[in-house]
Protein backbone atom coordinates (compact mmCIF):
# COMPACT_ATOMS: atom_id res chain seq x y z
CA UNK A 1 0.00 0.00 0.00
CA UNK A 2 1.45 3.24 -1.01
CA UNK A 3 0.79 6.57 1.27
CA UNK A 4 1.91 10.71 -0.10
CA UNK A 5 4.48 11.72 2.35
CA UNK A 6 5.48 15.49 1.96
CA UNK A 7 8.92 16.24 2.08
CA UNK A 8 10.64 19.88 2.22
CA UNK A 9 13.94 20.17 0.22
CA UNK A 10 15.85 23.09 -1.43
CA UNK A 11 14.11 24.49 -4.47
CA UNK A 12 17.45 24.48 -6.75
CA UNK A 13 17.69 20.56 -5.83
CA UNK A 14 14.29 19.69 -7.61
CA UNK A 15 14.65 19.89 -11.07
CA UNK A 16 17.84 18.11 -10.65
CA UNK A 17 16.73 15.11 -9.22
CA UNK A 18 13.52 15.09 -11.41
CA UNK A 19 16.24 15.36 -14.09
CA UNK A 20 18.32 12.58 -12.43
CA UNK A 21 15.80 9.99 -11.79
CA UNK A 22 13.81 10.34 -15.48
CA UNK A 23 17.36 9.53 -16.80
CA UNK A 24 17.50 6.03 -14.71
CA UNK A 25 13.90 5.47 -15.87
CA UNK A 26 12.13 5.79 -13.07
CA UNK A 27 9.94 9.02 -11.08
CA UNK A 28 11.50 10.97 -8.45
CA UNK A 29 8.67 9.18 -5.89
CA UNK A 30 10.21 5.72 -7.09
CA UNK A 31 14.09 6.88 -6.92
CA UNK A 32 13.18 8.47 -3.65
CA UNK A 33 11.72 4.95 -2.09
CA UNK A 34 14.22 3.04 -3.49
CA UNK A 35 16.95 5.06 -1.36
CA UNK A 36 15.23 5.36 1.85
CA UNK A 37 14.57 1.16 1.48
CA UNK A 38 18.34 1.50 0.85
CA UNK A 39 19.33 3.66 3.82
CA UNK A 40 17.23 1.32 6.10
CA UNK A 41 18.84 -1.81 4.83
CA UNK A 42 15.90 -3.12 2.44
CA UNK A 43 16.94 -3.82 -0.72
CA UNK A 44 14.63 -4.07 -3.50
CA UNK A 45 15.03 -7.95 -4.82
CA UNK A 46 17.03 -8.20 -8.46
CA UNK A 47 15.06 -9.32 -11.28
CA UNK A 48 16.27 -12.76 -11.09
CA UNK A 49 15.67 -12.84 -7.48
CA UNK A 50 11.76 -11.65 -8.35
CA UNK A 51 11.50 -14.68 -10.27
CA UNK A 52 13.31 -17.42 -9.53
CA UNK A 53 11.47 -20.54 -9.00
CA UNK A 54 8.25 -19.18 -10.70
CA UNK A 55 9.06 -20.96 -14.20
CA UNK A 56 8.49 -24.71 -14.84
CA UNK A 57 11.25 -25.69 -17.14
CA UNK A 58 10.08 -27.01 -20.72
CA UNK A 59 8.85 -30.13 -21.24
CA UNK A 60 9.81 -31.84 -24.68
CA UNK A 61 6.44 -32.67 -26.57
CA UNK A 62 7.21 -34.15 -30.26
CA UNK A 63 3.95 -33.43 -31.38
CA UNK A 64 3.99 -29.66 -30.02
CA UNK A 65 7.56 -29.45 -31.29
CA UNK A 66 6.96 -30.94 -34.99
CA UNK A 67 3.50 -29.00 -35.39
CA UNK A 68 6.07 -25.45 -34.53
CA UNK A 69 8.23 -26.65 -36.86
CA UNK A 70 6.45 -27.03 -39.52
CA UNK A 71 4.36 -23.72 -39.17
CA UNK A 72 7.33 -22.05 -38.60
CA UNK A 73 10.64 -23.66 -39.87
CA UNK A 74 9.55 -24.34 -43.56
Amino acid sequence: MTRKLTITVDAELIPVAKSYARSRGMSLSSMIEQLLREAVGESTPSFASKWRGKFRPYERDDLRDAALARKYLR
